[in-house]
């Protein structure tokens, strides 16, 4: 490694909470296709080969908030976007929804954790620079969802 190369930081360790956000992710861009109920989600998740090393509560948890809320979701995004839903790219708008229904459905994760996953899975599945997109949405939103966080406070 020259003197001018960043250094590489090592890879993080993927967890079973890692694989269902990301399954989440692959299940609901289908989703916004072809709408289905929460339920049929859920039996497809459980064909994924990889769904053995998935949390499986988390990722019906996450099934069963974004299916059922989505426009209320959306309605707490709209104000933190600077284009109508929409506009949104497919993948960062399934990855703002999973994001919001964690942050207002999942208050025992802490928010830093929530928007670090999703920033991750911006630059897994998203465009070049979705992952800054998503972190200064999902910034705002912390702030106002979970404002009383610990964390949160001045």
């Amino acid at each position: 490694m020259s003197e001018t190369e960043p250094a590489k930081r090592p890879a993080r360790p993927v967890t079973p909470r890692n694989r269902a956000r990301r399954l989440a992710v692959q299940l609901l861009y289908g989703w916004l296709v072809n709408p289905k109920s929460a339920e049929a989600l859920k039996a497809e998740a459980r064909l994924d080969e990889e769904f053995e090393r998935v949390d499986g509560e988390l990722l019906d948890r996450i099934l069963d908030g974004v299916a059922s809320r989505a426009e209320e979701l959306r309605g707490l995004l709209a104000p933190c976007l600077d284009r109508p839903v929409e506009n949104l790219s497919p993948v960062e708008h399934v990855i703002l929804l999973l994001a919001a229904q964690e942050l207002t459905g999942h208050l025992e994760t802490p928010y830093r954790v929530i928007i670090s996953e999703a920033i991750e899975l911006a630059k897994t599945f998203g465009g070049t620079d979705g992952h800054k997109y998503v972190n200064g949405v999902l910034d705002k939103l912390a702030k106002q969802v979970r404002a009383e966080e610990p964390s949160r406070r001045p």
